[in-house]
């Protein structure tokens, strides 16, 4: 299971028998959390930084976690001075850093952002409103990709978490669902001492490992601590992620769908498949072979010949995606039971 970590002497109070504390009718405070590891996002860092300081609802403090690299904490401590920038903590990689943002935050409810994201003026407003309901310890929003460069005339809607965004198939109005996306969630802060945090097995770990899940394991944990509470996903609640091109190629699109097949497997033998897989289940059934079929109709009835490449895209993308879903199953199985499936700081499959 998740690692244990320190959280200080301001967590001490929380008992970890008790579900979330009863809420008061107001919006809560809040604690934005953004997570950085390399100066080659500078410019979106700021960018980050200023969507979330002119938020129509205003952050009771924002959290800058430098992920391992001692030049950027020192740029960042420069250009932020009124901020809380501080070093992760933790293991290298992006679960390590929200743990120890969460560790630092003070507010009733902790949000994440990336880096390389812009937040729209009434994010934390959207967000905050539905924890007036005491039953929800989770709220997440639509994450909208920004092309930097030309999108492809492949890229089928139904993948774009290839990069970080929602996709096809996803709510397009409010609705409880199983887990949030990493660039666009945020939890009640008493929650985390209870799961204690992220897996920091599973995140990103800068540019070696494309590994994800995070966010869905944590959520399918916190929702077996309890039972009787929810995740929101709300459309309205939006950010904005950058989109280099870098990340529309063909290598890369494979690399992310081999990854999420890996990182589903490591998912499902922490959790068992029937909730590591509910979602994906859905997805795959239903989702794809619609985004399939649409894409052969806009060739033959709409003359739109992309369509077979996206059409075309969609089957292969699931295609390696359950390849490295079965490469991570078979590893779990034969491995150990004292050995992770996978350590930090191996390598071995297709770069991020």
């Amino acid at each position: 299971m998740a690692s244990k970590f320190m959280w200080g002497r301001r967590m001490d109070w929380i008992k970890r028998s008790q579900g979330p504390a009863p809420r008061s009718n107001g919006s809560p405070s809040v604690s934005v959390i953004i997570c950085a590891y390399t100066q080659e996002r500078w410019e979106d860092l700021k960018g980050a930084v200023n969507s979330i300081q002119n938020q129509e609802t205003p952050a009771g403090e924002i959290i800058l976690v430098i992920d391992h690299n001692a030049e950027l904490l020192e740029m960042a401590r420069t250009q932020f001075p009124s901020m809380s920038v501080i070093e992760n903590r933790g293991p290298r990689g992006l679960s390590g850093a929200r743990n120890t943002g969460v560790e630092f935050a003070s507010n009733e409810v902790v949000a994440f952002m990336d880096e390389d994201a812009v937040a729209q003026h009434d994010w934390l407003t959207q967000l905050l409103t539905s924890y007036q309901d005491g039953d929800v310890i989770g709220v997440g929003g639509f994450v909208e990709p920004n092309w930097l460069g030309e999108r492809p005339a492949w890229f089928p809607d139904e993948f774009t978490w290839v990069v970080g965004c929602s996709y096809k198939g996803l709510p397009e109005t409010k609705e409880h669902v199983r887990n949030m996306l990493g660039c666009n969630m945020s939890f009640r802060r008493e929650v985390f001492a209870a799961a204690d945090g992220f897996l920091q097995s599973l995140g990103r770990m800068g540019s070696q490992l494309p590994l994800s899940c995070e966010e869905t394991e944590f959520c399918i944990r916190l929702g077996r601590r309890y039972p009787q509470s929810r995740f929101l996903y709300i459309p309205q609640a939006r950010v904005h992620h950058s989109v280099p091109a870098s990340r529309v190629t063909w290598q890369y699109f494979r690399a992310r769908c081999f990854a999420e097949g890996l990182s589903k497997a490591m998912v499902a033998s922490l959790v068992g498949a029937g909730q590591g897989l509910a979602t994906e289940r859905k997805y795959t059934t239903r989702t794809l072979p619609e985004g399939i079929l649409r894409g052969i109709g806009d060739a033959f009835l709409r003359g739109d010949l992309t369509g077979l490449l996206r059409a075309s895209a969609i089957a292969v993308g699931l295609g390696i995606t359950v390849a490295g879903y079965l490469s991570g199953t078979i590893s779990a199985r034969l491995r150990p039971a004292s050995t992770p499936l996978l350590k930090p700081t191996q390598k071995g499959y297709p770069p991020g």
